[in-house]
């Protein structure tokens, strides 16, 4: 896969005076933000941790990221957290490049770099597709949180669930013909993102067809081609929020193991 992506930098706010922040401290209560990190936690904890789980909070515009210098106190922490938005990790080689999608509830550590030591010469990159919120979980976040392991056990199984993901991401680029790769990708992330209506699964993430492409590993004048013929079909339609699929899951789809996915809820 070949092409780019464009190359407006992405701003931040990192959300708190001790680490340098440009603009007001801003701060989250993480558990409030994502209810599934206190899985497991009777009501009396809950109301001690949702205190405790507070975390300052990076603010990134669209664009390129480019991580910076991470203090120690955040390098030595669980990582950031994706509170909302939605960024695009990009591993390049040579020419070719693959793909990751992140949003809400991806766990990150983009100082936990590879490449410099990797046989194989790779390239790294972030690109902020909508605005995002990132909740810096920090060495002090876990020190404050000791007392409720159920919260790191969460994060655990967020950062193997993301890469379980990617491994059903790397299935659906096996498929042969496109139209089936952007179908069950589609599917895909409704398992993860999606919510149930009454005319069908709204995903609420807006992707361009240069992105899509990527992700699909296919050229952008044949996956524009496949969209025209799945909304031919009346299998997906486009809105200005994301896309709504109509009807059952590609049948293809049925034989991907899918890891942990989250239960949708009605709209």
């Amino acid at each position: 896969m070949s092409g780019g992506f464009p190359a407006r930098a992405a701003t931040a706010n990192t959300g708190g005076e001790a680490r340098g922040a440009r603009g007001r401290v801003r701060f989250a209560r993480v558990l409030e933000e994502d209810p599934g990190l206190g899985e497991g936690l009777d009501a009396a904890q809950l109301a001690g941790a949702i205190g405790a789980a507070r975390a300052a909070v990076i603010q990134l515009s669209p664009g390129e990221w480019q991580p910076e210098t991470w203090p120690v106190s955040v390098r030595n922490g669980f990582g950031l957290l994706v509170l909302d938005g939605l960024l695009l990790r990009r591993v390049r080689l040579g020419h070719r490049f693959g793909v990751e999608l992140l949003s809400t509830g991806d766990l990150l550590r983009p100082w936990q770099r590879e490449d410099a030591v990797a046989s194989v010469p790779r390239h790294l990159g972030w690109q902020v597709l909508e605005p995002c919120r990132l909740a810096l979980l920090d060495i002090e976040f876990a020190q404050r949180t000791s007392s409720f392991p159920q919260i790191p056990a969460q994060l655990i199984a967020r950062a193997i669930s993301r890469s379980r993901h990617f491994a059903v991401n790397m299935a659906i680029v096996q498929q042969p013909k496109v139209e089936t790769r952007l179908h069950m990708l589609l599917w895909h992330l409704a398992d993860r993102w999606g919510t149930v209506g009454p005319d069908g699964v709204f995903v609420p993430v807006r992707l361009t067809q240069t992105v899509l492409a990527a992700l699909v590993a296919a050229q952008r004048p044949t996956v524009s081609a496949a969209l025209a013929a799945l909304e031919r079909d009346l299998r997906l339609t486009r809105t200005n929020r994301g896309w709504l699929l109509h009807g059952a899951p590609p049948g293809e789809l049925q034989l991907v193991p899918e890891p942990q996915a989250r239960p949708r809820q009605s709209s």
